[in-house]
């Protein structure tokens, strides 16, 4: 039986996807499809929800099976191997929740990247400073400084992406919570962040925007989430959002949907992106 992953990377689940729409094409179920494999139908919805990493020698005979032409399976074979390559975040295994690192991969292959941040500015937006700051108030914090520290690190890392030459596009929208609740007693540490915070303002691929308090409630204020937008046809939109102790992947049509109109409408609400910039601003010269 193949093993299980800590999270997939997202190439296992487009290719997981591009499995199961082959399955289906050629009218087998997937009792049959794990009949021709000698297997459970579980190992086979394993490997189709990305559960697994893609066994190459399974992937093989399912896809002649599926009668996929000599050249195409050896494509598909190319790409099975590439994608279960672990991801670079894989070296943050020791502080890494399984149930964020598919977020961390998601994010490295969206095109677009659009969230609404009710507490704290992003974690791809934060200095080291904010981050250290905000991670040893949380529960991380008791896990001591080497932890935090490993932490901060990771989220360093994470914010390469947008110095990639095609970087995604990030959009997000804060609420005007986040500028206003300090996370040190250092006015330093906030005045650098809402430093960093105009410094991206100004990127081409970066939206910012500020839901003012004077704009009252809106949709969104329950929780924060974010909603990845993908190249690839076979990946869906999908959304992410987290609690306490774990968190939500949401890419059912109907749930993808209300958190898109919501988006929307917040988007169309908040302060414009010229506004923000002056209530950024306004913050600075404040701390």
């Amino acid at each position: 039986m193949s093993e299980r992953r800590a999270a997939p990377t997202v190439g296992q689940v487009v290719l997981g996807r591009r499995l199961q729409e082959l399955r289906e094409t050629a009218g087998l179920k997937r009792e049959e499809a794990a009949k021709v494999l000698r297997v459970a139908p579980a190992t086979v919805r394993r490997m189709e929800m990305a559960e697994v990493s893609l066994k190459i020698p399974y992937v093989q005979i399912l896809l002649t099976a599926y009668g996929v032409a000599s050249d195409e399976v050896a494509a598909f074979v190319a790409l099975a191997e590439e994608a279960n390559q672990p991801g670079w975040w894989q070296r943050y295994h020791d502080v890494l929740p399984d149930w964020f690192s598919l977020y961390v991969s998601l994010e490295g292959a969206a095109r677009i990247v659009r969230s609404y941040e009710p507490h704290f500015v992003p974690g791809l937006l934060q200095t080291e400073d904010y981050a250290r700051s905000v991670l040893e108030a949380g529960t991380i914090g008791n896990a001591g400084a080497d932890a935090v520290e490993r932490h901060v690190s990771l989220r360093m890392e994470r914010q390469r992406l947008l110095d990639r030459p095609d970087p995604p596009h990030l959009w997000v929208v804060m609420d005007e919570t986040v500028l206003r609740r300090p996370v040190s007693i250092h006015g330093r540490v906030m005045r650098e962040q809402l430093d960093k915070l105009l410094e991206f303002a100004a990127r081409d691929r970066v939206t910012l925007q500020v839901a003012e308090f004077e704009d009252g409630p809106h949709p969104g204020t329950y929780a924060p989430f974010t909603l990845f937008r993908f190249a690839e046809p076979e990946l869906p939109d999908m959304v992410f959002t987290e609690y306490l102790t774990g968190a939500l992947y949401l890419d059912s049509r109907t749930e993808v949907s209300a958190h898109l109109e919501v988006l929307d409408h917040m988007t169309a609400r908040a302060a414009s992106t010229q506004r923000t910039e002056k209530v950024l601003r306004e913050y600075r010269e404040n701390f």
